[in-house]
């Protein structure tokens, strides 16, 4: 079994080992990483996934990062083909009776798949804790489901081992900036159609796809974790 390393000690593996890293930004975790990134090195490349359905909160937080930290943010759409494809024959709510799968492949598996292509790592803010389907997470891993024949992608994880008060910790001690809608009960963020408040006794991820099995809960980006839980 690999050490636990400090989330910095990560991050500096992940920038010494690579040339191109992209860090994906869209909730708390990411932009505490994004804090992290910019005391480390000074290429921090980051992304966000604008599926077209975020809140306007999301999109404001959006701007906020982008200003308080002085760097560019990759925003990374679906393709509009097979967008209008699936609204035509779909509709605008089919996850609601079909599962959010395939909304996702569309709107973020596709988009991040051409964007990897140009890296060989990248970095998210996963957590052991959030999830069923994250609590074997290394903070490192080979990632099986973006790797291709010509090379292969390195995923890191540098918060693994942390848990939400140690991320909220971190934000309030470094006057980090966060998405306001954490402030009205959104505790785990994503599209505005799939997401919800959380109640007091409530898994923090539990506003999330709350129509799904909740082992089932990942949207593809992280499906490698699925397979782990299967193993």
């Amino acid at each position: 079994m690999s050490p636990i390393l400090s989330p910095q000690d990560v991050l500096k593996q992940a920038y010494e080992s690579h040339d191109h890293v992209a860090l994906s930004f869209s909730g708390a975790e990411d932009v505490v990483l994004i804090d992290m990134a910019c005391n480390i090195s000074e290429d921090v490349q980051v992304f966000c996934l604008d599926t077209g359905r975020l809140h306007p909160e999301t999109y404001r937080f959006i701007e906020e990062v982008r200003e308080h930290y002085g760097i560019d943010i990759d925003l990374l759409h679906p393709d509009a083909d097979s967008l209008t494809s699936l609204v035509k024959q779909k509709g605008l709510f089919s996850f609601y009776r079909d599962g959010h799968q395939e909304c996702c492949s569309i709107r973020k598996i596709e988009p991040l798949k051409k964007y990897l292509v140009n890296h060989d790592a990248w970095i998210t803010g996963q957590r052991q804790d959030q999830s069923p389907t994250r609590v074997e997470l290394p903070q490192y891993q080979l990632d099986t489901a973006f790797s291709d024949e010509r090379r292969d992608l390195m995923k890191y994880n540098p918060l693994s081992y942390w848990s939400s008060a140690q991320v909220w910790q971190y934000i309030r001690s470094n006057d980090v900036p966060y998405n306001k809608l954490h402030d009205q009960g959104y505790m785990s963020i994503g599209c505005e159609p799939c997401t919800r408040a959380t109640g007091p006794n409530e898994h923090e991820r539990a506003g999330r796809w709350w129509w799904e099995e909740e082992t089932q809960r990942e949207c593809g980006l992280h499906i490698i974790n699925l397979d782990t839980s299967d193993q």
